[in-house]
């Protein structure tokens, strides 16, 4: 990746066999709780796991994006932003074993090793939890709307008016089943099917929308920023910033997705990890750019923050696309929710000190799902939430903390391309955790005016 690697032994796999100096408790307690209890995941399953950690909401609200950003500033921070989170997620696959015969399985573990038990527990913990249970939010509200268009699309005479706080308890209910698989690998169909959905709903999406443009060649399409005021495209910009980085928010569940590879001193882990993560990025540039591209160009500054609802013909094209949009997220949800149970269970029974059990995962896991049920139901705001959240809480574990740690860890030559590099990510990523949620907050405010709560 165009940056200096450590070679000082303290970095690299001692040849020397590992000691487990864990107590016979400590290993059933790492052999039941959800990150460390599977390690035989093969490098196909980073593949899927991190497309399906990566392509969700974000790649339908791209097209909305675009006509707040423009052409111009939309394909440079289009094309910046894979960049710069391919290289952050390259840093950290390669982080994840730099210390001799130690595994860092968790995002936190990596900032404690960099920052301190303490100081680093407090800087990565926080983000992470932002990060995973608002995108499980803003994915109940994606489920719940999808599952609502497909009704309408469907239902035309003699239904039952639902409203959208119906089809998010509809959409939850399924996960206060499959919240209770134990970890990863239990999830790896599921996740399996989630990415295979999410290329298909993207092609759906891009296709469709040039099939529309066929069959009206001369409808006329305007470009220009839809806000009236000054004030109000400056808004739409910064929060076009938050979608955009929402977009690209798999580097929370990566380590944790790499914990389930298994690792030697002659076969790291990271090698079928990195191979997983170009398959990941390969698909990632399919799904994006094309729906983020032909969806602006074929709708204009008309798009919706959702690109499936501007697309209302053909019916069963759209249906099909919402279904797969439906099966994508609730992959999605259990793939951040997994490492927010770790960190639940890890509490309770290290902590806390209760008895690993059955019945404390379906309490916990239960009052989890409910929890972000409720809050969805409350804010339902789709295209808000992903620019709201998307700058406040994942550029800075996406765009730029990794690189912070690196600098931490390896301390590479001032000017040099290593230095300068992360140097680069680190600013454009504070300015986007800056800007970003202005935008998104105020997008908030504007939607609660007109809407009834729990209505």
């Amino acid at each position: 990746m165009g940056t200096e690697t450590p070679t000082t032994e303290k970095f690299a796999f001692s040849s020397e066999p590992e000691i487990d100096k864990r107590t016979a408790e400590q290993k059933a307690i790492d052999d039941w709780l959800p990150i460390t209890s599977s390690r035989n995941a093969k490098w196909w399953y980073s593949a899927f796991h991190n497309v399906t950690a990566m392509v969700g909401a974000g790649v339908l609200s791209l097209p909305s994006a675009m006509a707040s950003l423009g052409w111009g500033p939309g394909v440079v921070i289009l094309v910046l932003s894979w960049i710069i989170t391919l290289y952050t997620l390259w840093q950290m696959v390669e982080m994840h074993e730099m210390v001799a015969g130690k595994r860092f399985d968790r995002y936190h573990e990596l900032g404690q090793h960099a920052f301190g038990e303490k100081l680093g527990l407090w800087i990565v913990v926080p983000q992470q939890l932002i990060c995973e249970i608002s995108v499980d939010i803003v994915y109940m509200v994606t489920g719940g709307k999808s599952l609502q268009k497909i009704h309408d699309l469907v239902c035309k005479k003699n239904c039952t008016n639902m409203k959208t706080t119906h089809f998010i308890i509809i959409f939850s209910s399924v996960h206060f089943v499959l919240s209770h698989l134990p970890n990863f690998n239990a999830i790896s169909g599921i996740s399996l099917a989630a990415a295979v959905m999410s290329l298909s709903y993207s092609t759906i999406a891009w296709v469709a929308s040039v099939e529309k443009h066929v069959n009206n060649p001369h409808k006329e399409v305007e470009y220009g920023y839809k806000a009236k005021t000054s004030a109000g495209t400056v808004f739409n910009f910064l929060n076009a910033l938050g979608d955009v980085a929402f977009a690209y928010a798999g580097h929370n569940v990566v380590l944790e997705i790499q914990a389930t590879i298994p690792s030697s001193p002659e076969k790291p882990s990271k090698g079928p990890m990195w191979r997983g993560v170009l398959m990941a990025y390969l698909v990632v540039a399919l799904c994006y750019f094309p729906v983020a591209l032909i969806g602006y160009w074929v709708f204009g500054n008309t798009v919706e923050d959702n690109i499936l609802i501007s697309l209302n013909k053909p019916t069963w094209l759209i249906v099909t696309a919402n279904m797969f949009v439906v099966i994508h997220v609730i992959g999605s949800y259990q793939l951040y929710a997994m490492p927010v149970f770790d960190m639940i269970e890890t509490l309770m029974v290290k902590q806390l000190h209760f008895k690993p059990s059955w019945w404390l995962r379906f309490v916990e896991r239960n009052v989890y799902v409910a929890f972000t049920m409720f809050v969805a139901i409350t804010f339902p705001f789709f295209g808000s939430l992903l620019g709201f959240f998307g700058g406040f809480a994942f550029a800075p574990t996406t765009y730029f903390l990794p690189c912070i740690i690196w600098l931490a860890i390896y301390k590479p030559r001032m000017f040099s391309l290593s230095w300068i590099t992360n140097w680069i990510c680190i600013i454009l990523g504070f300015l986007l955790m800056t800007l970003a949620p202005i935008g998104g907050m105020r997008s908030i405010i504007l939607n609660a005016k007109n809407y009834g709560f729990y209505q």
